[in-house]
């Protein structure tokens, strides 16, 4: 009897001390984080420029006396977008002008006091006027002040457009920066594009290899190209 009741009271004790572990359940108190929305680059919107090529006697004269004159040019909804001073001749001064309105804007330059203005500026001869329509603009900010504006006519502007682009990543490594094109207004297959110098010695050595030419009559070009280098000012 004694061995039995040994046996009971040690399998009742195992029997309370063998039931099933409660589960512990742990919360998760991290909230959720969720990303800022990828910020939207608003669509490209074409813009209208003037581009004028002046030939001045005195630098700091023509900016105080003509270049700076801009509530005048306001007014006319024309802006200053990129002005440049000519690298190997200071006294030439290269502008693109953006403009809201073409008519307005030849309206400004006829002007009696905007004639005046340039004549006491020292612009000492009559400037050329380009019309055109910035088609793809770079608005990232400007980190070298060197650039290069190239003109010239093409046969057909989209076959141009798909050789220009397919050697982007060429100009970059020859130091030209992609900055814009523009369309001339009255002949829409005569292009201009700028571009930032980030290497003046590389860029130059491009501009004049056989392999750029011969790119170029590939793509289309059909005329001897206008090249401005020119150190920006504002």
């Amino acid at each position: 009897m004694k061995k039995l009741a040994v046996v009971l009271i040690t399998a009742l004790l195992f029997s309370c001390n063998s039931e099933p572990a409660k589960e512990t359940q742990t919360t998760d108190t991290t909230a959720a984080v969720t990303p800022p929305p990828a910020e939207v680059k608003p669509p490209f919107i074409p813009f209208k420029v003037v581009i004028v090529q002046h030939r001045i006697k005195n630098f700091d004269k023509a900016e105080a006396e003509y270049f700076n004159r801009d509530s005048l040019r306001n007014s006319y909804g024309i802006s200053h977008y990129v002005i440049g001073r000519d690298l190997k001749d200071p006294n030439i001064v290269f502008v693109v002008d953006k403009i809201q309105d073409v008519d307005k804007a030849k309206a400004f330059y006829a002007l009696p006091g905007a004639k005046d203005a340039m004549k006491k500026a020292g612009v000492s001869a009559l400037p050329g006027f380009t019309y055109a329509e910035f088609v793809r603009s770079n608005d990232a900010p400007v980190q070298f002040l060197e650039g290069l504006a190239v003109s010239h006519h093409v046969k057909d502007y989209n076959a141009w457009l798909k050789v220009f682009d397919s050697g982007d990543s060429l100009r970059k490594v020859n130091g030209m920066i992609d900055r814009g094109i523009a369309r001339n207004l009255y002949d829409s297959n005569t292009v201009s594009v700028l571009f930032e110098i980030s290497d003046s010695a590389k860029a130059k050595a491009r501009m004049s290899s056989p392999d750029l030419k011969k790119i170029m009559t590939d793509a289309g070009v059909d005329s001897p190209p206008t090249v401005r280098w020119y150190r920006l000012i504002k």
